[in-house]
């Protein structure tokens, strides 16, 4: 019996993998390579002393697809391809919409037609928008989010409502907030294309002197520093979650489950504090810039977590220096194989 991970040698699904394979699964691989690179499959094996089984193709090919299935005893899957660049998405939202929502119903086709459950979806904070009241819990009233890419993830969310109800399945939607660091080996990390549009990963590229300084979009939040807080939550404690979230589906005797979890550290951070923690982690000194907010961008977002740490029996408990150091690890180990 296998586990399918779409988008697995992406950012959290090559950390999802490590910890599937640590738990004695077997993992079949489906990725594009469009946000990716083939050398982490290579990483993964080194990791864990096993290879997984590794298909690269885009999703939207069903005909592709239906041989995977074919050639493998699917039990599961956990689907993380998905484009993800929430500028991008405003400015290819047709392109977004059918890559994100056209290969999450392909996969469902094949679980419906094989009569096959267990589905975890790799699902957003951004569902909840600028939230009203603090921590966030599973039941804040989810909002429109504003862009084209948190639209694909509550649609998915939809998606995947519906098809449990209506065939009886067992999902589970885990809504991450802000993932960061890289596997303590340094041999899996984030790879950003281009410009990164998250805060580590620029931080570690200024760091590094790829780019001239960090810009802090606002200093005028409503916050101790003036600057947005967010929940940052370690990757490999994030990847275990979708461990137990699969143990528990199928453990579950019920014939339809519908799980939703947030994943996060439960507390927040500002973007100055994250700096000065990867500052005092590293001792490297980062050059920032302030500059005017950025449209769209919320103040203050955390995640309660007490339902992942009551019915999966997981918590995030990495502090976050630490997860700063493995992400200055993975940037280095970055560095030194383009020497």
């Amino acid at each position: 019996m296998a586990v399918l991970v779409t988008g697995g040698l992406g950012y959290i699904g090559s950390h999802t993998v490590v910890e599937l394979i640590n738990n004695g699964y077997e993992v079949v691989i489906v990725d594009d390579l469009s946000n990716s690179e083939r050398f982490i499959l290579k990483n993964i094996e080194e990791i864990t002393g096993k290879k997984p089984f590794f298909y690269p193709f885009d999703l939207r090919r069903r005909e592709l697809l239906t041989q995977v299935f074919d050639a493998h005893q699917i039990e599961g899957c956990i689907n993380f391809a998905a484009s993800k660049a929430v500028g991008e998405s405003q400015i290819k939202p047709v392109d977004y919409y059918e890559n994100n929502l056209f290969t999450l119903i392909n996969i469902l086709q094949e679980f419906k037609e094989r009569g096959i459950s267990n589905f975890i979806f790799s699902s957003s904070c951004t569902v909840y928008g600028q939230a009203e009241k603090m921590p966030i819990t599973e039941n804040t009233p989810l909002k429109l989010p504003e862009s084209v890419y948190g639209k694909t993830k509550q649609m998915g969310e939809e998606i995947l409502i519906d098809f449990a109800k209506a065939y009886q399945r067992k999902i589970s939607l885990l809504r991450y907030f802000n993932p960061i660091g890289a596997h303590p080996s340094g041999k899996l990390g984030e790879l950003p294309i281009g410009v990164p549009n998250n805060l580590v990963p620029y931080v570690m590229q200024t760091a590094v002197g790829i780019r001239e300084k960090l810009n802090i979009w606002g200093d005028d939040y409503d916050t101790a520093d003036g600057t947005p807080i967010r929940d940052y939550i370690y990757v490999v404690d994030l990847a275990k979650a979708h461990v137990s979230a699969l143990k528990k589906l199928m453990e579950s005797n019920e014939q339809t489950v519908i799980d939703i979890f947030n994943l996060g550290a439960g507390k927040g951070s500002s973007v100055l504090e994250v700096v000065k923690a990867f500052e005092t982690a590293n001792d490297v000194k980062v050059p920032y810039q302030i500059c005017p907010r950025r449209e769209g961008d919320i103040t203050i977002a955390y995640a309660d977590v007490t339902k992942a740490e009551r019915e999966l029996h997981w918590k995030s408990e990495t502090p976050l220096e630490e997860s700063l150091r493995t992400a200055w690890k993975w940037q280095q180990y970055l560095e030194s194989k383009t020497v």
